[in-house]
């Protein structure tokens, strides 16, 4: 389990939210909130892609993405493709129990199986290399990688490089890190089903000389029509990617209240005077124009592209497109408090019928913690720290 709270990056550690919570959280309580992130051992997926085994083992449930320093690791990192389930928001608030019966979701190493996958982070300059383990699923996969100028056959499609890691086998990709900035790697095999059932991640390549903001965080966004997920347990359910009907919305695989979760969510916490950088990809099918309350950024990288000063402005929305990145960054000057990021698609901020719910997320104040106010908020969370 990480020290950090927070959205995976440069947040609060375990004592300092402690702390910032007026101690109503023991670290004994912290250490023991697992809910519904709670592992067991990794289950092979079924034999078919429309229907389930009914004999077939519990599946464990994801967790929260890691970020995986693959310089530490001596620039190489496995990923293996693992089914669970996935808890969106497992509550009864809000709309809840939002809840995906079937995911196909990576693991990093040792790590847990999480929805999106690991964050990988590299530095400019440090390529690095991939081993995709399939030696215990059922189904072909790939890994394409964006933002990475490489050699043909590590592009990651099977029918133009004619590569397709089959069930048992395992192969290792090179990724050059020679495009710095923020994007985006899935499975490129039938990708419209796959990245639907979870097989997507982050990619992070670290400029050479990078200072990092004083709160920096990682956030996927991802739109989901949840038929594909009960379809693939064997539910009678009518679908087609034609006829897609999106009703679950997330960020980091969570929807409000759960996003709240300082352990299993992905609140932004901060402290009056910070800069704070968020990196942001879009791994759905639509459109996310994401907006911050009571805070302008500016845009300062998009798509591994560095925008120059003079190009930057400040906003409190930034539209983001399919497999788009946006990095945006900002003063934490406002009245210390809590306020919303959130889609501005307001449909995408539901569970179902209910309002709120969905794509929103929170910008929380260290010295609005021992509020009631943030007491409620973590009711409804589910934290139980």
């Amino acid at each position: 389990m990480s020290d950090r709270i927070g959205a995976p990056g440069l947040g609060l550690s375990r004592r300092e939210f402690v702390a910032a919570t007026g101690g109503a959280a023991a670290l004994t309580g912290l250490a023991g909130c697992t809910g519904q992130g709670a592992q067991q051992d990794p289950q092979p997926e079924e034999s078919s892609e429309g229907a389930s085994d009914a004999s077939e083992p519990t599946l464990p449930w994801t967790s929260s993405p890691e970020v995986v320093q693959v310089d530490e690791q001596g620039g190489s990192v496995t990923l293996q493709s693992v089914s669970a389930q996935h808890a969106v928001h497992p509550m009864d608030s809000m709309g809840g129990p939002v809840e995906l019966p079937r995911v196909w979701a990576f693991k990093a190493d040792d790590g847990d199986p999480s929805v999106p996958g690991p964050i990988l982070r590299t530095t400019e300059g440090n390529d690095i290399e991939v081993t995709l383990d399939n030696t215990g699923n059922d189904h072909p996969h790939t890994l394409h990688f964006h933002g990475a100028q490489k050699t043909w056959e590590n592009d990651g499609v099977p029918t133009t490089t004619g590569i397709t890691v089959n069930p048992g086998e395992k192969h290792t990709y090179t990724i050059p890190a020679n495009v710095p900035g923020t994007h985006l790697y899935h499975c490129h095999y039938q990708t419209h089903r796959h990245i639907d059932m979870g097989m997507y991640g982050l990619f992070r390549v670290d400029p050479k000389g990078y200072e990092p903001a004083d709160k920096e965080y990682f956030f996927t966004l991802k739109d989901w029509d949840s038929r594909v997920n009960r379809q693939i347990v064997g539910e009678d359910v009518d679908y087609s990617p034609r006829n897609r009907n999106p009703d679950v919305f997330t960020i980091n695989g969570k929807s409000l209240p759960r996003t709240l979760h300082p352990e299993e969510g992905s609140p932004i916490i901060v402290d009056h005077g910070d800069t704070v950088r968020l990196h942001m990809v879009n791994a759905g099918y639509m459109s996310h124009p994401m907006h911050t309350h009571n805070h302008r950024f500016r845009l300062v990288e998009k798509d591994g592209g560095q925008l120059p000063e003079a190009a930057q402005y400040e906003q409190d929305i930034t539209n983001i497109a399919p497999a788009e990145r946006h990095t945006v960054e900002f003063e934490a000057n406002a009245d210390p408090g809590i306020y919303l990021m959130h889609c501005h698609k307001v449909n995408h901020a539901m569970n179902g019928d209910v309002y709120p719910g969905g794509m929103v997320n929170g910008i929380v104040y260290r010295d609005a913690m021992d509020t009631d106010v943030f007491a409620d908020l973590m009711s409804y969370a589910g934290y139980e720290g």
